[in-house]
């Protein structure tokens, strides 16, 4: 029993050694751990470079020319002689409407007409031969003047049927429909073999301009004098893009600003043009519109991540020589996209924190990535 306690007593002593040295020996790997280590960030080097000017608006495509092609004469449409979707030169036939009723009225006209000019013919020569019997005395003078009337009356008819005849010329002509300019063909909505008249409201057929094509958008009022000194000196670019604006869709022209600022929303709406080859642009189409304005040259700029809001106003993380950073208040003149436009506070060269941010505070000792150039905004 003895022996058995002692067993005991010895396996304690020796666990509770155990521990105490595992106790002792921990202490200086928690203490390591613990120890204050380098903050990793990424980082980019500031510049000098050109900073494009852009003003961005919200706008709408638009075609140059866009008609609804209606009925102006009542008939029978016999003919629609182009495909939806199909583009179509100025002058080609788009659809057609009976012609007989309208070519067989043009020829009573004509016909009436040679009647009247054979009676003008006939009363003509009556007239010569009573005026060569008045000279004789053989005839009055009220038969002369009666026989000049008659040639006068002829006349005069003869000047009706011809407006007659270009009327009916006229009408004859509207049942040949043709694209009255280069475009492309809408959704047909009527078909071949349906009577249409011309009071109807509904189009046959439409034709648009996709190929140039405008956009038009709108910017604030503030904007209109820089953009007038501008277009005094140069044409002004704009680009548009898609809904997600990154998506580049066409590059055009301003052509002009309106006449007037829209005085509920304190905008000025511009247009520009497009040659449209790829025609990304569509009619109706919401686009974001980007105008250049102009270029501030060799400035300073720096990567917007990197730029800081204090209680004190902007500032940036700014990396030493020993890896260490420290707080660089900083005045910007504008923001260009990702970039800012730093007015002061920034020398070109030096290396800005743009990530890991959060767990700097001035003297953090930081494992920065090499330094990338600040890539130009757009």
């Amino acid at each position: 029993m003895a022996k058995t306690t002692g067993i005991v007593l010895r396996s304690a002593y020796l666990v509770f050694r155990a521990a105490a040295i595992c106790a002792a020996t921990a202490s200086p790997f928690t203490a390591e751990a613990q120890s204050p280590s380098d903050v990793p960030v990424s980082v980019a080097q500031v510049v000098r470079q050109d900073v494009p000017i852009w003003l961005r608006g919200l706008g709408t495509v638009q075609a140059n020319y866009s008609v609804q092609l209606r009925a102006r004469v009542d008939g029978t449409l016999t003919e629609v002689p182009v495909k939806e979707g199909q583009d179509v030169k100025q002058g080609d036939l788009l659809a057609v409407i009976d012609p007989r009723p309208y070519k067989a009225i043009l020829d009573a006209a004509i016909a009436k007409k040679q009647q009247d000019q054979a009676q003008l013919a006939n009363a003509q020569m009556d007239l010569a031969r009573y005026a060569s019997l008045v000279r004789q005395d053989f005839a009055s003078r009220q038969q002369l003047d009666t026989q000049q009337a008659m040639v006068k009356q002829f006349t005069a008819a003869i000047a009706g049927d011809d407006a007659q005849i270009e009327a009916a010329q006229l009408n004859l002509s509207f049942c040949y429909i043709t694209a009255p300019f280069d475009g492309r063909i809408g959704l047909r909505n009527v078909d071949p073999g349906n009577v249409v008249h011309s009071a109807e409201l509904a189009p046959i057929i439409s034709v648009t301009q996709v190929e140039p094509i405008a956009v038009t958008f709108t910017l604030p009022q503030d904007a209109l004098p820089a953009i007038m000194q501008a277009m005094a000196r140069h044409s002004l670019d704009v680009v548009v893009f898609a809904g997600d604006n990154k998506t580049e869709l066409d590059r055009g022209v301003l052509l002009t600003p309106d006449n007037t600022i829209d005085a509920t929303t304190g905008t000025i709406k511009l247009k520009a043009t497009f040659a449209n080859k790829r025609r990304a642009l569509w009619p109706g189409q919401f686009v974001n519109a980007r105008l250049l304005l102009g270029t501030d040259t060799n400035v300073v700029a720096v990567d917007g991540q990197a730029v800081q809001h204090g209680p004190n106003g902007l500032f940036v993380y700014q990396v030493g020589a020993n890896a260490t950073v420290s707080v660089q208040p900083i005045e910007v003149s504008r923001q260009e996209g990702s970039l800012y436009v730093v007015a002061s506070g920034l020398d070109p060269g030096a290396v800005v924190v743009t990530a890991g941010q959060s767990r700097l505070q001035a003297g953090t000792h930081v494992a920065v990535r090499e330094a990338e150039p600040t890539k130009s905004g757009s």
